[in-house]
């Protein structure tokens, strides 16, 4: 839309031009606004995410949710609160009246209460209190939803960080080409743990679990007492021993912690070597490649990605780092590290002022072993996200539960995947019985290119290639049994997020997505 042809929808928008489930971007002063249509009734909102400012007009309408084309968050057109993950703060609202022929967006309407989604009764169930095991992604998301959801009694988070929770998925992004400030990179500010009465205990960490007492133990001794129990300690990185390789020559990408000081380091670095071609690996190779650091990826992959995304868009993104310079040594392991010189199994010689890390992570069930939990390639949880033990719950990258879409048990290690289960949980330990039934979505960003993939293919016979990759406009169909199981897209966010709608009606029988 031109800047000349905004709309100013104070001064009335005829309805005959905006349909059903429609929507368009327009201003009210100096605010830009979305109007809405859905059934007979309108809708006028902000115009922007609360997560990453992505432009909702360029979104899709479900039923009477907007939802943001950058990270799939998605809010409320009636009250503007987010409701999924990865967003948490409300768009805001203006008062609609429709005048004849023409709809008008009139003043602004005052946010909503603290507690919004409370209901005018108590949560179905008001566990004595609640304590949290882990700081990122599920844990503050459930955090949050407790207290939206009306649940004041105490809340702790316990977590092995040294920083509250934060954006974790820019600990490989932006945060090395940056650096980033703090606020920016913190998921909420220090003033909304106080406000909120959520108690985050960092350098923390749990030493066992006493199911039958209910009540953890610290590694320094300290007590708590749970009414109700969330476990989302996360995934650990696999390590691997280097030959010749001091600790100081070796980093790996899990925490704001490392970012930091590997940040520092890259200030004096020429060469370095990062092994594995993950997407950890690739997301911090295309980082280093814009400090104008000069960088070789050794894999034991034939192409990046090949196991998630096949080996067609696997060579897309070789293409691309190799075209912004990166070096591929793909097939190759590095068997030592002498000073400045990395060595592989073909013995090939590479300069490296040190090394990247990212050969995956493991699920962290050590703690949920000891306990006696059930433990299955993650802990294992039910269909609301509650493990063997009445009480205990788990989520993100440790949880395995039974997903509706794949028909069969997942564990899928996605930061919005873990947010949506924190929230999940929160409210099923609050006893509102949610089935956990969101389909898997994850993004990475590499140099100019964003990828979005939505859905569950651990395996797949067919793939379907709509549009171009090197055109970066595409949407890429796995497919297994005659069903497409995932899609992956470059440049058709719209396309991603009407298939996530179209797999949740399939099985929530949820109203049509629209476009405006």
């Amino acid at each position: 839309m031109g800047s000349t042809n905004i709309p100013d929808l104070t001064s009335g928008f005829p309805v005959d031009n905006l349909p059903i489930g429609g929507m368009i971007q327009g201003k009210v002063g100096d605010d830009d606004v979305i109007l809405a249509r859905q059934a007979d009734q309108f809708f006028a909102v902000g115009a922007n995410c609360t997560h990453y400012h992505g432009s909702l007009a360029e979104g899709l309408i479900v039923g009477e949710e907007l939802r943001c084309p950058l990270h799939h968050a998605c809010f409320s057109l009636r009250t503007g609160m987010a409701v999924c993950a990865p967003a948490f703060d409300a768009i805001p609202r203006w008062r609609v009246e429709q005048v004849g022929p023409r709809v008008f967006v009139r003043e602004k309407l005052p946010a909503l209460a603290q507690h919004p989604e409370a209901d005018i009764a108590k949560p179905p169930n008001s566990p004595s209190s609640v304590v949290i095991v882990g700081g990122g992604a599920a844990g503050l998301a459930a955090a949050d939803m407790l207290r939206r959801r009306g649940y004041d009694g105490p809340v702790t988070m316990i977590s092995g960080d040294d920083a509250a929770p934060y954006d974790r998925p820019n600990v490989s992004k932006d945060y090395l080409q940056g650096p980033l400030p703090d606020e920016w990179m913190n998921l909420r500010l220090p003033d909304f743990y106080k406000q909120q009465r959520i108690d985050v205990v960092l350098n923390s960490r749990v030493s066992s679990i006493d199911i039958h007492q209910k009540q953890i133990q610290l590694q320094d001794g300290k007590k708590h007492k749970y009414g109700a129990l969330l476990l989302a300690t996360g995934a650990d990185v696999v390590k691997l021993p280097i030959p010749g390789a001091r600790d100081s020559d070796v980093f790996y990408v899990r925490t704001w912690s490392d970012a930091r000081v590997l940040f520092k380091r890259i200030e004096t670095a020429k060469r370095v070597v990062v092994v594995g071609a993950s997407f950890i690996g690739l997301e911090v190779a295309a980082s280093l490649r814009s400090r104008g650091v000069e960088v070789h990826v050794v894999g034991i992959e034939n192409q990046p990605f090949e196991r998630t995304l096949g080996s067609e868009v696997g060579r897309f993104f070789r293409a691309l780092h190799e075209s912004h310079g990166v070096i591929f040594h793909l097939g190759k392991t590095v068997t030592r590290l002498d000073g400045n010189e990395a060595s592989l199994n073909d013995s090939t010689k590479l300069p490296a002022d040190f090394l990247v890390l990212g050969v995956g992570v493991r699920p962290s069930v050590t703690l949920a072993e000891q306990a006696g939990l059930k433990v299955d390639r993650g802990i294992v949880v039910n269909e609301y996200l509650e493990t063997s033990a009445p009480g205990v719950f788990a989520a993100g990258d440790i949880a395995r539960w039974p997903d509706p879409h794949s028909d069969h048990p997942i564990r899928v290690e996605h930061w919005v995947v873990a947010e949506r289960q924190g929230q999940v949980a929160a409210r099923n330990i609050l006893g509102y019985r949610e089935r956990y039934d969101t389909v898997p979505f994850f993004w990475t960003q590499q140099y100019e290119v964003s990828l979005k993939y939505v859905g569950y293919a651990e395996k797949w016979d067919a793939v379907e290639m709509d549009g171009s990759l090197d055109g970066k406009d595409c949407a890429v169909r796995y497919r297994q049994g005659g069903k497409t199981v995932a899609v992956a897209t470059i440049g058709r966010d719209v396309t991603s997020l009407e298939f996530e709608a179209a797999m949740e009606a399939s099985i929530r029988k949820l109203p049509r997505a629209t476009h405006g």
